[in-house]
Formats: C-alpha cells, sequence, structure tokens
C-alpha cells in the first residue's frame, strides 16, 4: 500500500493564518486556523507559522511546505518584498523557515497558489463529479481589493521573478477614481469591495432616506456590505450599484481574456458569495466586450469552488510539485 504524499500549506492573511496537511489530491488530513499578530511584522508572523507546521507535523509524515501570502513575493528565493496588510518588508520567509524545521520550503502570492488549486483540482467533469485540470485558466479574487492568478501550461505563470499578474491593476479608465495603488482608473477601483463602498456611499449622499443610508446610519458608516445587505432586501438603488460593479468585473475579464487564451476565468473572494448578482453581468459584459468572439469564443466565468480553502491547499500542492525537484 502506498502512503499518499503530504505537505503543509500556510496561507498568511491579514486577519488570518490558514495550516493544513493535504495530500497531492487535495484531500485535506487536518486544518488549524490562528489570529494574525497584531504587530503583524516578520518576528510575529514567524512564530505563529511555526507554532502551526510543529502542531501539524505532529504524528505525520509530512515532506514539504508551501506558504501562500498576500504581497509582492520574489519568486523563487521565497521572500516577501512587500505586504498590504502587514508590517514586514523584505522579510525571508523560505530561508527562515528551512532552516527551523529541515524541509523544503516554497513562498509565492496568495492569489498565485489559489489559482493553482483551482485549475488543478476546482473543475468537475459534468456528469460523473470528477476532476478534470484547467491546462489554462484566470483566477480573478474580488474581495476589498481585486487579485488573481494566471495559469499557463497547467502551470503559475509569474513572469521572471514572480512580479508578474497584478491582474487588479490593469489601467480600465485612466480618469477613472484613485485606486489603493495610487495609480487611477484600474480594474481594483472599479469592481472590487472598494468600489462597491465608494457606489454605496455617493448612493446615500444622493438620497439620504434610501434604504442604503438608513442602513448605514444604523451600522455605523456605509460599506459593500451595507450595499449587499440592501440589495438582498430587493433595493433598486443597491441593485444597480450591483449591476455596475458587475459590468465592470465583466469589462475586465474580457481585457484579459483578449490577452490569455484561457479555457475559463474562475472568479473567487468575499463578493462571489452573492452568486449571480454579480456573475450574471459579469458575464454579459465578458461576452459583450470580447474580442472576435465568433472566432475565439467566450471563455465561461465560473465561480471558484474551494472559496477560502484554496489559498492552502494550492499552497500544500505547490509545495508537492517542487519537493521532487
Amino acid at each position: 500500500m502506498t502512503t499518499a504524499k503530504l505537505a503543509i500549506g500556510l496561507d498568511i492573511g491579514g486577519t488570518k493564518i490558514a495550516g493544513a496537511v493535504v495530500d497531492e489530491g487535495g484531500t485535506v488530513h487536518a486544518e488549524l486556523v490562528e489570529p494574525t499578530p497584531e504587530e503583524s511584522d516578520a518576528q510575529a508572523v514567524s512564530a505563529v507559522l511555526l507554532d502551526l507546521i510543529e502542531r501539524l507535523r505532529a504524528g505525520r509524515a509530512v515532506g514539504s511546505i508551501g506558504v501562500g501570502a498576500a504581497g509582492i513575493v520574489e519568486w523563487p528565493a521565497g521572500r516577501m518584498l512587500w505586504a498590504p496588510n502587514n508590517e514586514y518588508r523584505d522579510w525571508p520567509v523560505r530561508e527562515q523557515l528551512e532552516k527551523a524545521t529541515g524541509l523544503p520550503v516554497v513562498v509565492d502570492n496568495d492569489a498565485n497558489v489559489a489559482a493553482l488549486a483551482e485549475a488543478r483540482l476546482g473543475h468537475r467533469d459534468p456528469g460523473n463529479d470528477r476532476s478534470r485540470p484547467y491546462s489554462h485558466m484566470l483566477l480573478v479574487t474580488v474581495g476589498t481589493g481585486i487579485g488573481g492568478g494566471v495559469v499557463m501550461d497547467g502551470r503559475i505563470y509569474r513572469g521572471p521573478t514572480g512580479l508578474g499578474t497584478e491582474l487588479g491593476h490593469i489601467v480600465l479608465n485612466p480618469d477613472g477614481p484613485e485606486c489603493g495603488c495610487g495609480n487611477h482608473g484600474c480594474f481594483e477601483a472599479y469592481a472590487s469591495g472598494t468600489a462597491l463602498t465608494r457606489m454605496g456611499r455617493e448612493a446615500a449622499a444622493d438620497d439620504p432616506d434610501g434604504l442604503i443610508a438608513r442602513l448605514g446610519a444604523e451600522q455605523g458608516e456605509v460599506t459593500g456590505h451595507t450595499v449587499v445587505t440592501a440589495v438582498q432586501q430587493g433595493d433598486p438603488t443597491a441593485g444597480a450599484a450591483f449591476a455596475r460593479l458587475g459590468r465592470w468585473l465583466g469589462v475586465g475579464i474580457a481585457s484579459l481574456a483578449n490577452v490569455f487564451e484561457v479555457e475559463a476565468v474562475v472568479v473567487g473572494g468575499g463578493l462571489v458569495e452573492t452568486g449571480e448578482l454579480l456573475l450574471q453581468p459579469a458575464r454579459v459584459a465578458a461576452r459583450e466586450f470580447a474580442y472576435a468572439p465568433t472566432a475565439r469564443g467566450v471563455a465561461p466565468v465560473v465561480p471558484a469552488t474551494f472559496g477560502g480553502d484554496a489559498g492552502k491547499i494550492g499552497a500544500a500542492l505547490l509545495a508537492l510539485e517542487h519537493a521532487d525537484r
């Protein structure tokens, strides 16, 4: 009997750090979650990672470790150069973890490893519920911002040093609203949770007696969640905001799909939980702005399979892939 190869996958987020023991088929054998330290510098986060590794490794024949982290990761050195929600800068994650654990370690951007999980294991063949990998796929994650990953020929595309595929920062309109990155008119500025918050606040200012404004007053401020609540209650203003958000998402998807010929565009992140409210207008716009759709076709736009688990599963899959090299 052959024992399945196991790896630990770790997903470092702004509020939590998730870890899991995962095999080559994506089965999770154990998992743990800890809050991200308030002082989220390299030393504090390292302590949490090593604690999770020790607990997950106990009694299990783990052969490698993978880490996915939000921010800019130098590949293959595994050095975190910058993170949007944490204090660490120029942190040699791979070197530190290999020295402490004696195991091979790989470190990549969180959206890249999530894309790997969705490409390898997220697609089910109709009728037999068996996984069939996508060889060419885009993942677009829609949360507070927009992230994403590109899988080409079954492997993560990163560019020569890991700094590629900043999908949320393609520019849709240089005269558009300011993005958190400092530029104007980025994809993220139009189709993210932050964009939905902006739309909601504009709607509340325009109609102080409307449902969005009233919910915002009850909640203390108008956020993207306020707009989601309002649309779930049938508010037409909130519905119109979601239609605009979904349309801009589709415009960005079409722009990306016009560059990369892919089998599918997978949409993940917190806002995809709203389902067709977001995806239906996105699909319409993705088809509307597709280049030569009768000749090239239009890649299907589908919801992600793994949700918040994609990062830790994908990190483990990447570790298993590179452990044999």
